[in-house]
């Protein structure tokens, strides 16, 4: 059997194959130590750490547009505006093919070329060009090119040359409702983008809706870091900013900043604030204020919005809703008397003292007179006896609380402030009365005056129309909303009586006269407040804050004026002035003048060949204003055509058969009105300017020898 033994020899292994194989491993060791531990470079230019962090997926924030904000007209008041950062590249391995070269490749040119379109020298580009860098900018000239600046680079397509993008805010119009739009502020983001912060006004208020939502997009990179054609991606698109329309109106805008600045300029005021408000609705249609400042440079001296954050005691405005408090009662008769002059109270600090108010006239008053002929000569000591005799000071209170002051209105502008109407004692509760010792805001004076044009109804004032969002789908809307019934129907009818009697004609009946107008219902109240700092009242001209609370018409007003100024250089009254332009222009511009008359009106025929007297009586016993243009018996044209309704003291102008170019007086005629005069009378013109007519070249009943130059200005 030794034959089928099986061979148990093992298979021998040369000691050399083991060795060979231990150094195999001591080599793969060592170099996979060296890729774990080492920063060593992967690729040309690139090291293995970045070339590990840059194949990866990203995620790169996608930035929303910011809102537009509007007049109500659909001007455009804030809005983003692209800008453009010239950059080169200058490194060559931006290059993978000669023919479409990617980097600057002749500097001389290109700078040759660059240095006609931004304010940087072809010596300081070329320069850049030559810097020893990947990429190079241009400084100060090379920035905040715009789109059409940026084009015009774009299309000399010079090889290397590339934008950087931005967006900024832009403010068109720039020191116009700054205080009501607002401005905004760039932040950065941890990956350098940078996003708008909207602070004041409606820019602030508004900041959530106006910056929208932000998006995002995923995607694989790789190495170098450049993005993998046909990767994976996942996008989410932002949401761009809703567009929010104000209630203003840029024309009224317009005539308010005009008036206020002719003011400021004048007077050397520290600070005034005018606002015109909607009277039936509460829109604000305009607001203006000085110091103000220019939101594209924000030269702010002064954070606070004056209509909504300046407190101060209000003065003699405030008799309107302490004298409608008393009428309210039931328990006022306004031709019941007292004796004007002075009135002696104990004092609040000190039983044992007194204190004695006064008459703004050195308390020397009209001797005995009514609460109502009081009220029309702005009184102290009438409001005094009423707090005395008609209502409490506890009744006082509450209808202060009830006419809103005292409290915020909730308009949508940031700091609010609500203002302080509390008062304990007598004395107090009298000079409460005629508006000294508490504070108010202007936005709280609009909104109580509400309460006359709206026959006892308070309305809510608001700046913003509506809001749109980025759909073109409005997802807010204001309307006019009623806070409550807060007086009688026929108290407002005696109020509106007693603001009428203020804007007199006579200076000895009424404290209004500068603010009188011919075929003008305003009515109103005039206001002087004495201005406490440093623990005591000052004295002196100038020294007081200067108000004017009016409406307009009298009878069913449509507008509310409130104008008020601090410390200016002298007594003057620069407020007169102001209200009447802005009066005027406002309702010209709103054809108040037209709604008021519209019972009153005339439509006109096609009055050719026919007898220029005759006319003329007909129209004159209308009550409209006949221009007739010669000496002619017969009419061969007219302004306005036949057609047209015209509305009492309306224009109309006949031009006659004999008419020897004689020149008439343009004096306070619109631009339209003298434009269409002067194309009747078919002579060469230029008309400077905007408004009404305040100077012309030719003398009234000269002839026409030259061409006729007439001025104008935003005056009545």
């Amino acid at each position: 059997m030794k034959g089928n033994k099986l061979n148990t020899n093992k298979l021998k292994i040369s000691k050399f194959v083991y060795v060979i194989v231990f150094f195999l491993f001591v080599i793969f060791g060592v170099s996979l130590g060296y890729r774990c531990l080492v920063d060593y470079e992967a690729t040309p230019g690139v090291s293995i750490s970045e070339f590990i962090n840059n194949r990866n997926t990203v995620e790169e924030v996608l930035l929303p547009e910011r809102g537009t904000i509007y007049d109500v007209n659909g001007n455009a008041l804030a809005q983003d505006v692209s800008s453009y950062t010239l950059i080169a590249y200058l490194n060559k391995s931006r290059t993978t093919d000669e023919s479409k070269p990617r980097h600057v490749v002749d500097k001389e040119k290109t700078a040759k070329e660059l240095a006609k379109y931004i304010d940087t020298s072809y010596e300081r580009i070329l320069e850049l060009l030559n810097k020893d860098a990947y990429q190079v900018e241009f400084g100060t000239g090379g920035k905040n090119l715009s789109q059409l600046e940026m084009e015009k680079i774009r299309d000399l397509n010079l090889p290397g040359i590339d934008f950087i993008k931005s967006t900024k805010r832009y403010y068109p119009n720039g020191d116009f409702a700054s205080y009501l739009v607002g401005y905004t502020k760039n932040k950065e983001l941890d990956d350098g983008n940078t996003y708008m912060v909207g602070e004041l006004g409606i820019e602030g208020y508004y900041n959530k809706e106006l910056t929208g939502t932000s998006g995002y997009i995923t995607y694989e990179k790789d190495g170098r870091g450049n993005r993998i054609a046909n990767s994976n991606e996942y996008r989410e698109d932002a949401i761009d900013g809703d567009d929010v329309y104000l209630t203003i109106d840029s024309n009224i805008q317009l005539f308010i900043e005009n008036a206020v600045k002719a003011s400021q300029s004048k007077s050397k005021a520290e600070w005034i604030v005018m606002g015109v408000m909607d009277a039936k609705s509460g829109a604000i249609l305009g607001y203006s204020s000085t110091p103000s400042y220019d939101p594209n440079i924000r030269n702010l001296t002064n954070y606070m919005d004056p209509l909504v954050s300046y407190t101060y005691e209000p003065g003699s405005t405030m008799k309107t809703f302490s004298y409608m408090c008393a009428i309210d009662s039931g328990k006022y008769n306004g031709s019941d008397t007292f004796m004007s002059g002075s009135k002696t109270y104990v004092s609040a600090r000190d039983k044992n003292d007194t204190v004695t108010i006064k008459d703004w006239n050195d308390g020397k008053g009209w001797g005995k007179i009514s609460y109502d002929f009081g009220f029309a000569m702005s009184s102290n000591i009438g409001v005094a006896n009423i707090l005395e005799n008609v209502i409490s000071k506890k009744e006082l209170k509450a209808c202060y609380d009830k006419y809103g002051f005292g409290k915020v209105t909730g308009i949508t502008l940031n700091n609010e402030l609500g203002g302080d109407i509390s008062f304990t004692y007598d004395v107090e509760a009298a000079t409460a009365g005629y508006g000294q010792g508490i504070m108010v805001t202007p936005i709280q004076m609009l909104q109580g005056l509400t309460i006359v044009a709206n026959d006892g109804v308070m309305v809510k004032p608001y700046v913003v129309s509506k809001i749109v969002n980025s759909s073109g789908k409005t997802v807010l809307e204001n309307k006019r909303e009623e806070i409550d019934t807060v007086v009688s129907n026929a108290t407002v009818k005696k109020i509106k009586e007693l603001l009428r009697s203020v804007i007199s004609d006579d200076i000895t009946t009424g404290t209004g006269y500068a603010y009188k107008m011919e075929g003008y219902d305003l009515i109103g109240k005039t206001g002087t407040a004495s201005i406490f700092e440093k623990g005591k009242y000052l004295t002196g001209d100038g020294n007081y804050i200067y108000s004017f609370s009016g409406l307009y018409p009298g009878d069913n007003p449509e507008i509310i004026i409130y104008m008020a100024i601090k410390k200016p250089k002298d007594g003057s009254n620069y407020i007169a002035p102001a209200v009447k332009e802005v009066l005027v222009n406002t309702s010209k511009y709103l054809s108040i003048e037209e709604k008021v008359n519209e019972n009153k009106n005339i439509l006109l025929n096609d009055y050719s060949n026919k007898i220029v007297t005759d006319v003329e009586k007909e129209l004159k016993n209308a009550g409209i204003k006949v221009i007739t243009l010669g000496t002619g018996k017969k009419i061969i044209n007219q302004y306005p055509n036949d057609g047209i309704i015209v509305y009492e003291n309306g224009l109309v102008v006949l031009l006659t058969n004999d008419y020897d170019k004689t020149m008439i007086d343009f004096s306070g005629l619109s631009y339209k009105e003298v434009k269409e005069v002067l194309n009747l009378m078919n002579v060469e013109y230029e008309l400077e300017g905007y408004g009404y007519a305040y100077s012309q070249n030719i003398e009234k009943g000269s002839k026409i020898d030259k061409k006729v130059t007439v001025k104008f200005k935003g005056l009545y």
